[in-house]
């Protein structure tokens, strides 16, 4: 049995799902979310949990049993509590701004760069250098995070750039003077 999947998830107060053949709708306090279920895998809620089984024991089921269960399990923790991500800008210069539903970068470049806000994602900025992006959909949430930190990925050689704030980058060392 998939060490994942045969894990119950939790259901926070305020958490409801429902099931159909193909999906699973959770709402909660935050939205909703709907998170396909694979063929073969059943969702079934017991109380104040959701336990997933699967059909047989083939390669594929144990595989998308796994995937099924951590999907949902992200689901409901992001109608419950919401998902964050949080970069810092680093170098001279370097500063972003929220204007309407839109973020402004300056980043060393000769122009303002602009980034939209996706629907359903909420940016916020505070000391002109760090940047929280957060939302009910985790991928969503990792999507815009990875596209905001690639218009200026941090450098090896001074670290300026967008980061994760858990990042540590590996500083390279410069060239060395005669």
């Amino acid at each position: 049995m998939s060490r994942i999947g045969r894990l119950p998830v939790q259901l926070p107060q305020g958490v409801s799902l429902t099931v159909s053949k193909t999906s699973v709708q959770v709402k909660g306090p935050k939205g909703t979310l709907a998170t396909p279920l694979p063929g073969g895998i059943v969702c079934k809620v017991e109380g104040s949990e959701a336990h997933l089984t699967r059909r047989n024991d083939e390669r594929q089921q144990r595989a998308l049993h796994g995937l099924a269960r951590a999907l949902l399990a992200n689901a409901v923790k992001g109608v419950s509590a919401g998902w964050t991500r949080d970069l810092d800008i680093q170098g001279i210069g370097y500063r972003a701004t929220v204007q309407g539903k839109n973020v402004e970068f300056a980043l060393g470049y000769s122009h303002p760069i602009t980034f939209p806000i996706p629907e359903g994602i909420t940016v916020t900025v505070e000391k002109q250098t760090k940047v929280s992006i957060a939302g009910v959909d985790r991928q969503k949430v990792g999507q815009v995070a990875a596209e905001i930190r690639s218009l200026r990925p941090p450098e090896p050689y001074k670290g300026k750039g967008i980061r994760y704030m858990d990042e540590v980058i590996k500083k390279k060392v410069g060239k060395t003077g005669a």
